[in-house]
Parts: C-alpha cells; structure tokens; sequence
C-alpha cells in the first residue's frame, strides 16, 4: 500500500538511535513509533516521542506491537507494571494516520499541497512536487496516469480516497501532491511508519 518510485526526495532516516524491545535491533526514531507508561500503568503510544517518561520503543509494524503485547514485554522490558490495552495496534493505526492527515493539512495551508489531477499534474510538470500521494482505493487508470507523470518523484499510496478528503473538506480525493519542502520529508516518515501497520508482513517498505 506504499510504494517508492525513484528516490528523489529522501527521508534522511536520521536521528537518534534506539533499540526495538521486540526484535533488539537498533534504528533511528523516524522508523519507531515510541511508548511510554502512564500514571494508571496503561501502556501510551507516543506518536510525537514527547511523552515525559522512560520510552519503550517498537519498530513501527502492526506485528510487532501485537507481539509485544502477546507477550507482556512492555512490562518486562519497563521493569514495572504495564498494561496493554485491548487494540493498542489499531489505536497506534488511528494515530499514525492522523499524524499523516496533519502534516498534509499544514502543507496545504502553506500553499505546498494541491489535490486534484489537473492541479497535481501542474505541480509535477513543473517540477514543484516532492511527494504525490494517490488514494490506495483509487481506479488503476487514473493511479497509474499520475505515476506516469511522477518519474523520479515518491509515490505514497497508504491513505485512501476519503482520508485524503479529509484534508481539503472533500468526500473523496484521489491524487495529491505536496510541494518540495520539509513537509513534504516528514510526510515521506510518517507514511512509511503508517505503512507498516496497514501492509501485509513481508511486503516492501519505504526506506
């Protein structure tokens, strides 16, 4: 449900380096999604890494949390209490999406978003675009025309038709396009960490 033409903009994928609880490898925060434990030792997922606290860290794919919580490691590796509530995968889901739906409302409002095929078209003609986003519901005629036109631009295709309108108070978008600017980076990240709870295991992420 992702998917990455030719890299011309790249998430540097730096940062700060932590370790998965689950499988102990070591990679930088843009690819994790951080927990902390509340007051009432429920397990928080801390989507922005703000939350005050020791952080517990997963690779940020729906099979790993599940895991995590099947097997008690947020308490095990917290060294106290913690309790996983029921669907925290769905809920770190919900969240991940928001975050996306977020950052392409801050791009539209500073002019860097454009929805639509004739805008998005513009944009790639000339040469403003630094992520295309194409509904992952959208008819395959239309998807495959706007990645025709995206030849070494990302296409991220994890959201669908009625996620992207929320962001320009539509039913439904198909295509969007956000310009060449930090927003569209961070876009690339946060897709990527949604990607992995929305894609079946095994399936290619963006890097």
């Amino acid at each position: 449900m992702l998917r990455a033409e030719t890299m011309q903009l790249k998430p540097s994928g730096s940062g700060v380096m932590r370790q998965c609880i689950v499988t102990h490898e070591s990679l930088p925060t843009p690819r994790l999604v951080r927990f902390a434990i509340g007051p009432n030792d429920e397990v928080v997922p801390d989507i922005r890494g703000k939350l005050p606290g020791r952080g517990l860290w997963l690779t940020s794919r729906r099979d790993i949390v599940d895991r995590a919580c099947a097997t008690n490691l947020f308490a095990k590796a917290a060294r106290r209490p913690a309790v996983a509530g029921e669907g925290l995968s769905d809920r770190v889901e919900d969240l991940l999406r928001d975050r996306c739906i977020e950052v392409i409302g801050m791009a539209r409002r500073a002019g860097q978003a454009v929805a639509g095929y004739e805008k998005v078209r513009g944009f790639l003609r000339g040469g403003k675009a630094g992520v295309v986003l194409t509904a992952c519901d959208a008819a395959s005629g239309g998807r495959s025309k706007i990645i025709g036109l995206a030849s070494g631009v990302t296409i991220v295709d994890t959201l669908c038709a009625s996620e992207l309108g929320q962001v320009f108070a539509r039913t439904h978008v198909v295509h969007v396009a956000v310009g060449s600017h930090r927003l569209a980076g961070r876009l690339i990240l946060e897709a990527d960490r949604l990607a992995g709870f929305r894609m079946p295991t095994g399936s290619g992420k963006l890097n």
